[in-house]
């Protein structure tokens, strides 16, 4: 069984995609605009060019993208993201440049249980935890 986390960006995902591509290396995979629908009657209009559907790999994970209903408005709420990252140089350059634009929630730290770990919410409202794991 896979779970994969599925984002709806309100009419921004191609942005959201841009920075997601600069901030973790994302790779998109397939990306499938509303115009690209057989039936465009379920299309609203001014949306043809709007991201119906897109798989972007982040790491070893794939997370599904769209615009959805393209109404602007988007929430992202109970849960976040985590990027394990290898290092702490590589876990100071991720947090900085998801934050960037953002909100830093937990200052990236020590913590008792990790080498790193902090806490943001990314300029599209998308909660990010960024960990260096210890050694067990």
């Amino acid at each position: 069984m896979l779970v994969q986390p599925y984002l709806f960006f309100g009419g921004r995902a191609d942005e959201a995609i841009e920075f997601y591509k600069k901030t973790v290396g994302a790779k998109p995979k397939m990306l499938m605009r509303f115009k690209d629908a057989p039936d465009q009657s379920m299309v609203a209009p001014g949306s043809a060019e709007k991201v119906m559907h897109a798989a972007v790999d982040i790491g070893d994970s794939t997370v599904l993208i769209s615009d959805g209903r393209c109404t602007g408005a988007t929430e992202f709420k109970g849960f976040s993201l985590v990027v394990s990252a290898p290092s702490e140089a590589e876990a100071d350059k991720v947090f900085g440049a998801l934050s960037d634009g953002g909100q830093v929630d937990m200052p990236l730290a020590k913590a008792f249980f990790a080498k790193r770990f902090g806490m943001l919410t990314d300029k599209f409202g998308v909660g990010w935890m960024v960990i260096v794991p210890q050694e067990m």
